[in-house]
């Protein structure tokens, strides 16, 4: 779903709080870190694990009791999708499986058992549904501690437009586990952002893709107004931070995350991944300095670090 960009970017300040008025973000706040134009490829490369690991994996358990990977490769199911190479795919899916079970799941069995008796999750994660963006993988988040939702452009409508997943995981999340962190995870190169950015404005209603990012369509306003003498690659870029934004706002338009978080019981924070120079930006939403008043409607940011 998503494209390659390679705009050019400088760092991004740390300084706390930063007000972000739409109509006059700063430039070096909008782009981040800068781009490494001839490691793209690579870079992609390099976090993709090697068939030959997996085969590594086998080859270790194969010296296992034959519990754990008794007839690895015997009575294949037909029809089942295939790699190029004519290998089977969920050979590889399986190699993972056995060595997660034997080097993580065996190794902590009694936190295994504690999590079958229940969950007590402290972040509430919402990112992008992206094949390229793990939030498990790129923060470490082990079973037991983030309570997750991925959706595409990683976005949280506002509570006024009713039900759907996203706010559903919201409720169980904050109502019933009680979670301290909400954090949302934008990321670069985003296909969702993109085509919220290149939607029409009288675009075809039956789209379910549309249907779903016109909910980041006051990002895409600012972004308009804020980013127009940029091109079009730069505003996607400049969209994928500033939805994460309004999203926060979104958040505090549920009456009980808004409550929690004036409470000082609940935070909720923004994050940007960017996987072309892997580098990662934390920011916290300044309840204080936000607010939700159609006359006055702004966010304010807090707590900004940049990881590299």
């Amino acid at each position: 779903m998503a494209s390659l960009l390679s705009p050019s970017v400088s760092p991004l300040s740390s300084n706390s709080p930063t007000h972000l008025p739409r109509a006059s973000l700063n430039r070096s706040i909008i782009f981040g870190a800068r781009l490494k134009f001839g490691e793209i490829e690579k870079t992609h490369l390099r976090f993709l694990p090697s068939f030959k690991t997996y085969q590594a994996f086998a080859l270790n358990a194969s010296r296992e009791p034959q519990g754990l990977t008794q007839e690895l490769n015997k009575n294949k199911p037909e029809g089942i999708a295939k790699t190029e190479n004519g290998c089977d795919m969920f050979d590889e899916i399986k190699y993972r499986f056995l060595s997660f079970k034997k080097q993580n799941c065996m190794e902590n069995l009694e936190h295994y058992q504690n999590l079958s008796k229940g969950q007590a999750p402290k972040f509430m994660v919402i990112a992008c549904a992206d094949s390229r963006v793990c939030p498990s993988r790129i923060l470490g988040f082990q079973p037991g501690e983030a309570f997750m939702v991925r959706n595409v452009a990683n976005l949280v409508p506002p509570f006024e437009n009713g039900p759907s997943e996203t706010n559903a995981a919201l409720e169980f999340s904050v109502n019933s586990l009680e979670v301290k962190n909400i954090l949302v995870i934008g990321h670069s190169c985003c296909g969702g952002i993109r085509a919220l950015m290149s939607m029409p404005d009288e675009a075809d209603s039956s789209s379910f893709i549309r249907s779903w990012v016109v909910v980041g369509k006051n990002a895409r306003l600012s972004t308009k107004a804020a980013a127009s003498n940029l091109s079009f690659d730069q505003q996607c870029r400049h969209c994928e931070k500033e939805s994460v934004n309004r999203s926060l706002l979104n958040l505090l338009s549920y009456p009980w995350i808004e409550e929690r978080v004036a409470k000082g019981a609940l935070s909720v924070h923004g994050g940007y991944y960017d996987f072309v120079d892997c580098t990662f930006e934390k920011w916290t939403l300044d309840y204080e300095g936000s607010s939700l008043k159609e006359e006055s409607l702004r966010y304010s940011l807090k707590s900004r670090e940049f990881w590299c």
